[in-house]
């Protein structure tokens, strides 16, 4: 009888693309499989029940050890741009997807990340490391906690199979879920070899799957990228306004549903500074956090180039150059979308609740530029700014800037404009809390659970995943999780390697 896994799972809809989108193959086993941990909430979102944690044939799936009879797994081939360079043709390297389970009007592509070489894996061994799956699983959850859209992660499983990167690591597999992997690379990758009706078979696919309402519009295909950009100018004004910094925002890295895609050597800001680099080997700090939305805005005038083929009536350059002059438009309004969505939700953070008169923007730009003078704590500084808005002279965080007449000059006008607007603390306060998170993935937290588990105690990867679940709430039980991190944290520092 199958196992509710076994059960659920269908082919991939990617599948109908045919042999120029990917290649079919199998899994390598990991020999000794056991679990790390499981997502119970994305579990129950899939529809698998509570003995989903036992079921060993799960375990032996989501390792790729057994792949039922039904499936055809495969891995997709893409291109991109890498660090700005082109990079050529890449794909799948250490990914293969198993199918999708179509749960709650949605489906979602399961995929193995460290299930083995693929033929894009170029000269890697197609293996993921214990340490990089519990960054890319406990991330994942905690990202889709704070409501940001990301790729999801429902299980963690291991094997003490032996895999080199900078020391010798054990081998394990995180399987991620979303209702498609799909990057701009792809789309790069077939404008850059001269096949515009692969492009074009690729760009219906999504457009009838995840952008319908493009298919209504006069120009389809110049609607269906600005419905990307809009996504996408949301996406990174949410990652800037919690503090998060991708690390490799290459565009084979980029999602064309606007979800957070790959997650390497990312991190959340501790002590605030705009030009943090959280990628050690990103040594010209093209992907600082400041960065970001530029970078964004790059990638999609790379998007833009790779669907000039389709968008375009015919090969003529007049046809060509008017094509052109309708993108502008669209490419212009990146920043303003993106500013305008950061600022709501800066004035949200703040209690200001949506308001963006001249002087709340300016009371935002003045605190960015002292939490970055001061090298403040960027989450604990406005989970606890709430607790200023009855009593502002308390020294909760006067204490930790360098610049005390800053702060106060800052506070003032602060707690001024509060009066302005007409906001009222008692209903502030909780509405403040709704999106100033009190817990995220720090990297000692990262790293502490890391450690424990490469020891076999896998405890606090499952407590985190559980108190990341629900970060805006108060969690007695995780209190420890929401301190300020330990000096050694600061000497912490994440790399591409996994």
């Amino acid at each position: 009888m199958p196992t509710p896994l076994e059960s659920l799972l269908q082919h991939s809809a990617f599948l109908s693309l045919g042999k120029d989108f990917y290649t079919s193959l199998q899994p390598t086993p990991l020999p000794h499989a056991s679990w790390v941990a499981i997502s119970p909430e994305l579990a129950n979102t899939l529809g698998l029940n509570s003995a989903f944690k036992t079921d060993e044939v799960a375990l032996k799936i989501l390792t790729g050890i057994e792949v039922p009879s039904s499936m055809k797994p495969y891995a997709a081939v893409y291109s991109g741009h890498q660090f700005g360079v082109w990079a050529g043709q890449l794909g799948d390297g250490r990914a293969i997807t198993l199918g999708q389970i179509n749960a709650q009007d949605q489906s979602w592509e399961l995929q193995l990340k460290g299930a083995g070489p693929t033929p894009y894996s170029r000269m890697g061994d197609g293996r993921a490391v214990l340490r990089s799956s519990i960054r890319e699983f406990l991330c994942s959850e905690a990202m889709h906690g704070l409501g940001i859209p990301t790729t999801r992660a429902l299980a963690i499983t291991q094997s003490p199979a032996q895999v080199i990167r900078e020391s010798i690591e054990n081998a394990a597999v995180v399987t991620r879920v979303a209702p498609s992997f799909i990057r701009f690379g792809q789309f790069e990758h077939f404008a850059s070899n001269g096949m515009h009706d692969q492009l074009k078979e690729l760009t219906d696919f999504v457009i009838a799957r995840f952008y319908p309402e493009a298919l209504q519009h006069e120009k389809p295909y110049l609607y269906f990228f600005e419905l990307v950009l809009k996504r996408s100018a949301k996406l990174v004004a949410q990652w800037q306004s919690v503090g998060f910094c991708h690390g490799v925002l290459n565009t084979d890295n980029m999602s064309i549903l606007g979800l957070t895609l790959d997650y390497g050597p990312f991190g959340f800001l501790d002590k605030f500074a705009l030009n943090h680099i959280c990628n050690h080997t990103d040594s010209q700090g093209r992907y600082s956090f400041a960065n970001q939305p530029q970078v964004f805005y790059w990638n999609l005038l790379c998007l833009a180039q790779a669907l000039l083929p389709i968008m375009t009536s015919d090969d003529s350059d007049e046809a060509m150059e008017q094509t052109i002059e309708q993108i502008k438009p669209i490419l212009t309004s990146f920043t303003n979308l993106y500013l305008k969505e950061y600022q709501v939700l800066m004035s949200r953070k703040l209690g200001f609740d949506g308001d963006t008169s001249e002087q709340s923007l300016h009371i935002i730009q003045e605190l960015i530029q002292l939490l970055d003078k001061n090298a403040i704590d960027y989450t604990y500084f406005f989970r606890n700014l709430s607790r200023l808005i009855q009593d502002p002279q308390r020294s909760l965080l006067k204490d930790h800037f360098i610049d005390t007449v800053g702060y106060d000059r800052w506070m003032s006008s602060y707690i001024d404009q509060l009066r302005i607007i007409g906001i009222d603390p008692d209903l502030v306060i909780p509405k403040m809390n709704q999106v100033n998170p009190k817990y995220i993935l720090r990297q000692h937290l990262a790293q502490m659970a890391i450690t424990q588990s490469q020891l076999g105690d896998h405890t606090m990867v499952q407590n985190l995943q559980q108190c990341l679940s629900h970060p805006f709430e108060e969690q007695p039980e995780f209190e420890e999780y929401a301190t300020l991190p330990p000096e050694w944290a600061n000497h912490l520092e994440v790399s591409c390697s996994s």
